[in-house]
């Protein structure tokens, strides 16, 4: 009964305005199931229009059925409080403070909104106005009582959640692949096609360590994944599909599958802007992790290595980045390389050389953080190519034994995708049975349930001829695969491990891959010369000395060889013939240029070689001017006396400049050097000479 103080409250102005009746229960199951609170809540319309209000100005507000009074995001708390900010509302209802808000500061916004407008509020204990003192108090405690319900409510859930999973007894909802038996026991999938695809997804992984490549081989070999549907009309079912990383990625991150209990592996955060964030922890942070708790697909061993090299495979993983994934460039110990000094990962670099990229290994973290000069760098290609050299040599010994794993790995592999595919046949062989069972079950009369089981029956059929139809070339082709004469060329290059890393056809990534097989990491330090220590998987270790690489400068420098050959052609040639002389021979410089004259002048000057004149000059022979004042002639005489032979002379460059050999009075030609002499003697003495030419003038 609504007393005579509370009719004292409501005015005129607040029958003049509408009554909003607020309907809501926390959640669906509580909206099938609690009726009753939901009757009481629609009765209170009846308070309303005993306190005056008629019953078309009874505003009902129940969208917000099935959500939580915690929840941020109320559809029709919204239009109510909207509603009476803009003093559209007389009085707000509501069974109970809880109904309307679990949370404090909906609640109190809503109060003080109220406050302003002049609302007033009824619930089933009595009716309040906003704006006296007292109300407000005794409304402010409900609330706050209401939102400290909600949370014993919580704790106690929660208390009993956390009991049952310390004993791991508490029921979750299970992967693809793991299901609960008539005893609650978490046991493997019935169905072997399940348990083959989960199966083959670990030994792929095992096998290619990348889980991109596990899609990639499912995709080539023609395979698909099962999923269970969560809700729906097809709740509870398995759909079959094409395997997508996320999920590969899903099924090695999650412990159930190695047969472990595990609970509280992520956490929830609220952001500023109100919404939900889940976080995964760290597994020394989950709140319960039971291993060897049910049977697993994998050992509890197998999922922590798994586990390892996914870390390690995560490219931007922690502060350290370690072992990234085989990438396609050409640095062949990427990923694996450490610093001597600092003993963090070192990073790759790739510069240009000549239309190639070649790598560099750099520390660089700490040089960066602190704005200091990096700790070591090294060129990567001569690194690479003594490590290359060692296991090619170390590699010798186990060349067939390799050649019989690769073998046998092909042969299992493909057999297990061949089971697989073959068991896609027969699920689609017992379901176009069970349509046939269907169909024949039905009355014939019935045309409408005949004519949709009948296009059901035909459905399954053409499902199951295209399975046959996929598995029967998928079958041809992995014989082909593996046919004698892919058995012999296997066997062929086994035989010699050096010829398939050499191989053109052996990409960088494929080399990078083999690496990793046989090396665990390469410590790299530098002082007067490059150590590299090398550690094999288990546990063998070598130690490679390597001189330091040469400088832009040393690398462009022509070789001494060349140096030396020009230094014995100066002695007989010019620089422009000196030049000539070593392109006709297959010379190059050091940047692997044909030479020219000026380049023959510029080493010449540079490693301090004398000249073809000085050579000359110092073997005896004489210039123009000298041997015309020993002979009393002039210059032109000289030059005439030459043209016809009469004096022997050398040219010394390109410009037409000669030394002459010098010649004695008594008509003998004077040795002054064994070559000289030997290539250019005087066979005329000189009276006969002038003779000779007094007559042709």
């Amino acid at each position: 009964m609504i007393n005579g103080e509370s009719h004292q409250k409501v005015t005129d102005g607040h029958l003049q305005r509408n009554a909003y009746l607020y309907v809501r229960q926390s959640t669906l199951r509580q909206v099938y199931e609690n009726t009753e609170s939901t009757k009481r809540q629609y009765a209170l319309r009846q308070r309303a229009v005993s306190l005056g209000w008629p019953t078309e100005q009874v505003v009902v507000i129940d969208t917000d059925q099935g959500q939580s009074g915690a929840c941020e995001d109320r559809e029709g708390f919204q239009r109510l409080v909207g509603e009476v900010g803009m003093g559209l509302a007389g009085i707000v209802i509501g069974l109970e403070v809880s109904r309307l808000a679990r949370n404090s500061v909906d609640w109190h916004r809503l109060l003080q909104i109220c406050g302003l407008t002049g609302t007033l509020i009824l619930d089933e204990d009595g009716l309040y106005d906003p704006c006296d003192f007292n109300d407000r108090l005794i409304l402010g405690l409900k609330g706050t009582f209401s939102e400290a319900e909600l949370h014993v409510i919580k704790s106690r859930m929660r208390g009993g959640i956390i009991n049952k999973a310390r004993r791991g007894e508490l029921k979750m909802p299970m992967p693809v692949g793991l299901m609960y038996d008539h005893q609650q026991r978490v046991v493997m999938d019935p169905d072997q096609q399940v348990q083959k695809s989960i199966s083959h997804i670990f030994h792929l992984y095992q096998q290619t360590g990348s889980a991109i490549g596990v899609v990639k081989l499912f995709r080539e070999q023609g395979l698909l994944f099962p999923r269970r549907m969560r809700n729906g009309p097809e709740k509870g079912q398995l759909i079959w599909g094409p395997l997508v990383h996320s999920r590969v990625l899903q099924i090695l991150h999650n412990p159930w599958y190695a047969g472990a209990f595990a609970f509280g592996r992520s956490q929830t955060c609220k952001k500023i802007n109100g919404k939900k964030e889940h976080r995964k922890l760290p597994q020394d942070q989950w709140h319960t992790l039971i291993p060897d708790a049910h049977p697993g697909y994998i050992t509890w061993e197998q999922y922590q290595d798994n586990q390892r090299r996914l870390r390690e495979c995560a490219q931007a993983h922690g502060q350290d980045r370690r072992k990234s994934p085989p990438g396609q460039g050409p640095a062949l110990l990427q990923g694996l390389v450490v610093c001597g000094i600092c003993g963090q990962r070192m990073t790759v670099r790739y510069h240009n050389c000549q239309g190639h990229l070649e790598p560099d290994y750099m520390c660089q973290r700490q040089g960066i953080e602190h704005a200091q000069q990096f700790c070591q760098m090294f060129t990567g290609k001569w690194i690479d190519k003594a490590v290359s050299e060692l296991l090619l040599e170390m590699v010798k010994p186990m060349t067939i034994e390799i050649a019989w794993a690769v073998q046998q790995e092909l042969q299992s592999r493909l057999a297990e995708a061949d089971q697989l595919r073959k068991q896609n046949v027969e699920r689609a062989r017992y379901e176009a049975d069970m349509a046939r069972i269907r169909y024949m079950q039905v009355d014939p009369n019935n045309r409408l349930v005949a004519n949709e089981l009948e296009a059901e029956w035909n459905a399954k059929l053409r499902v199951l001829n295209d399975a046959q139809e996929h598995y029967e070339q998928q079958k041809n082709a992995d014989q082909i695969m593996l046919d004698d004469q892919t058995k012999a060329k296997v066997m062929a290059l086994a035989s010699d491990f050096s010829k398939i890393w050499n191989d053109s056809r052996t990409s960088d990534k494929d080399r990078k891959r083999m690496v990793r097989l046989l090396i665990e990491d390469v410590t790299l330090l530098k002082d007067t010369q490059i150590t590299v220590h090398i550690r094999f998987k288990g546990g063998a270790t070598r130690t490679l000395e390597l001189p330091l690489p040469k400088s832009a400068p040393e690398l462009r420098k022509t070789s001494s060889k060349v140096i030396m050959e020009i230094d014995r052609l100066l002695d007989e040639k010019t620089d422009e013939q000196t030049a000539i002389e070593l392109n006709n021979r297959g010379y190059k410089t050091g940047t692997g240029c044909a030479f020219t004259r000026i380049l023959v002048a510029n080493i010449r000057i540079r490693y301090k070689l004398k000249n073809h004149f000085t050579r000359l000059r110092e073997a005896g022979m004489m210039t123009e001017s000298e041997i015309a004042a020993k002979l009393s002639l002039c210059i032109e005489t000289v030059k005439r006396w030459r043209e016809h032979g009469l004096l022997k002379a050398r040219a010394y460059n390109e410009k037409g400049q000669y030394l002459y050999e010098p010649i004695n009075y008594d008509g003998q030609p004077q040795k002054f050097g064994i070559k000289l002499s030997e290539r250019c003697p005087i066979q005329i003495t000189l009276p006969n000479a002038i003779n000779e030419v007094q007559d042709e003038v």
